[in-house]
């Protein structure tokens, strides 16, 4: 175990550690993105996302959960060793996305999130997004997508970066925790039906009650940006186009909160 100390935030060290936390640039340049926070951070190793460096500060993190960092790094990354950098609390205040992230910041290397990656099991439950924007509906949706159960989530021609700061934070770490992958509208619905998961496009037209759905099998979730939809390549590819009842005077739901109803609703019926 390397362990350097650092006080200046001018030390490149620090340096690169906020770029990577502010540019996209940066992070697809050096393979590299930033996780702070123990909970996170355990999750991140637990999905076999290999450290590149730790920055702690001892005056915030405890000895028992640095102890279980190091240990999770141990057991998923038998035999290698990362460098850490101790700071202080003045200095991690400064290069800290958030607060109360209790002392650990770490820059991880990227994996590649393809389509290829994906291991499915009888019957799949599967969210897809199309054209996402927002990092924050993108967490949002993490969140969701791992309290019900889902087996993965696919995103469409993404228009965030998958390791923003604000998408990890915002998914509260299931951005590790959920399968996830990336890939054009084209290669999915290509492997969807190549996998007998039916497509089901979240969409008003056309539509019947999402409840008079069947979500028994294998099923895919479609939805689109809350702006424009999903694109005709997804409404003609769809096996059924489904909708929430819409009682008030506005025709439309957040993203995230759509995607929600749709999920537990897969669950209800696999449940009942």
């Amino acid at each position: 175990m390397r362990i350097e100390s650092i006080t200046s935030a001018q030390n490149p060290k620090v340096k690169e550690l906020l770029a990577l936390q502010e540019k996209s640039k940066e992070r697809r340049k050096k393979g590299l993105f930033v996780v702070e926070g123990r909970r996170e951070l355990l999750h991140c190793i637990e999905a076999e996302f290999e450290p590149h460096t730790l920055f702690v500060c001892r005056d915030i993190l405890s000895d028992k959960d640095f102890d279980k960092i190091l240990g999770a790094i141990e057991e998923n990354f038998c035999g290698s060793t990362y460098p850490i950098v101790e700071i202080s609390q003045q200095l991690y205040d400064k290069v800290a996305y958030r607060g109360g992230t209790e002392g650990i910041i770490a820059e991880m290397h990227c994996k590649e999130l393809n389509l290829e990656g994906l291991k499915m099991k009888e019957s799949p439950l599967v969210v897809v997004l199309e054209s996402v924007e927002k990092p924050g509906n993108l967490g949002a949706v993490l969140r969701s997508a791992d309290a019900s159960g889902v087996d993965a989530v696919i995103v469409c021609d993404p228009l965030t970066d998958m390791y923003n700061p604000n998408l990890i934070r915002s998914s509260i770490g299931a951005i590790f925790t959920v399968p996830v992958a990336t890939a054009s509208s084209e290669d999915t619905i290509a492997w969807l039906k190549s996998n007998g998961i039916k497509i089901y496009t979240a969409q008003l037209q056309d539509s019947e009650w999402y409840y008079d759905t069947d979500m028994k099998g294998g099923t895919a979730i479609v939805m689109g940006t809350e702006a424009t939809g999903l694109t005709n390549i997804w409404r003609k590819a769809a096996d059924a186009h489904i909708k929430i009842p819409m009682l008030g005077r506005l025709d439309s739901l957040n993203v995230s909160v759509s995607a929600a109803i749709l999920m537990f609703e897969a669950v209800r019926q696999r449940n009942s």
